[in-house]
């Protein structure tokens, strides 16, 4: 496909693991890490799968690295929902979280659906 750094979606998704990842260390030591850590593992899967799908050639194989990062996006989404609902993010982090995974999801089905087809 192509550099997946120019991609605007690996550059939203890849800042906001970062901004996750500094949310999830102020959790409360309640958390056990629990919440935290699955949060962080499906943010970081966003960035990678996105990387992971550009270098391959086949258009199907794209999609599917390209699905499997919108799943991911999901999971993120439920998983920031119960954080806001444990009150373990501030209300505006979580509405700016929730705003940015949704952009991010519609970006990636924006992009499986702009792929050109595979050369006959």
């Amino acid at each position: 496909m192509h550099d997946f750094k120019r991609l605007k979606v690996w550059q939203v998704s890849i800042d906001l693991a970062g901004d996750v990842h500094r949310a999830t260390f102020r959790f409360p030591r309640s958390d056990r890490g629990a919440l935290a850590s699955q949060l962080r593992k499906a943010m970081d899967s966003i960035p990678a799968n996105i990387a992971e799908g550009c270098g391959i050639g086949s258009r199907k194989e794209t999609i599917r690295f390209l699905k499997c990062a919108s799943r991911s996006a999901s999971e993120v989404e439920n998983h920031l929902i119960m954080a806001d609902r444990l009150r373990y993010l501030h209300p505006k982090q979580s509405v700016q979280y929730l705003d940015t995974i949704g952009s991010i999801q519609r970006m990636l089905v924006a992009l499986i659906d702009g792929l050109p087809d595979d050369p006959e």
